[in-house]
């Protein structure tokens, strides 16, 4: 249950999921400015190809897949198929290790993502949190989830999985990001004059 909606108040999910997604995806666009800015332009593309470790996917594919996560919860969310662009973002995720695609690629997939998860949030959504989710995997494995249950314990953390996957090869490259650059979005909400002085 929602904390709101013990006071018999339901959270719309798209309040949660839109900001979140945005927000984030906006960050990650802003990590790759930071490592094309710091680096020479060879070395700043190869971050498409760098690991966390031998058996994960590569940055350019933690970036699609995390754009998938973004266009998938927006879609289940209103109980409608998947579009075509869901799966060109798969492939090229999958098919990364051999086409990484540059770091252009990656922002307009960005970019892309953003802009639909908005498109799609100025539309009419079922926010009822009982609404039963069927979730497929492409295994073959069913979640059958409400769509609170689905919001809260696949959609969100799924997203922020391939998120910080990002981050972290990217720290791991050697690329300068703080804890500032992961919540970028706070500062809309600084007090002004408490921001400290180094």
């Amino acid at each position: 249950m929602l904390p709101d909606q013990k006071k018999g108040t339901v959270v719309a999910l798209t309040n949660l999921l839109v900001p979140t997604y945005v927000q984030m995806l906006k960050a990650l666009s802003g990590w790759l400015n930071k490592a094309q800015a710091q680096m020479p332009d060879d070395q700043a593309q190869a971050l498409l190809s760098a690991r966390l470790a031998p058996d994960m996917f590569p940055l350019s594919t933690q970036v699609r897949f995390a754009c998938v996560q973004a266009q998938e919860g927006m879609f289940r969310l209103k109980g409608e198929a998947f579009p075509a662009s869901i799966d060109v973002l798969l492939d090229e995720g999958r098919n990364a290790a051999e086409r990484p695609g540059s770091l252009a690629d990656a922002q307009a997939r960005i970019n892309e993502t953003i802009a639909l998860v908005e498109s799609l949030a100025s539309e009419e959504f079922d926010e009822s949190p009982e609404r039963p989710i069927a979730h497929a995997l492409p295994m073959g494995m069913i979640f059958d989830l409400t769509a609170e249950q689905y919001a809260r314990d696949w959609a969100i953390p799924q997203f922020y999985f391939h998120v910080m996957a990002a981050y972290a090869i990217l720290r791991s490259e050697g690329v300068d990001l703080g804890k500032a650059d992961y919540v970028a979005h706070m500062f809309a909400y600084l007090r002004p004059g408490t921001m400290p002085s180094q």
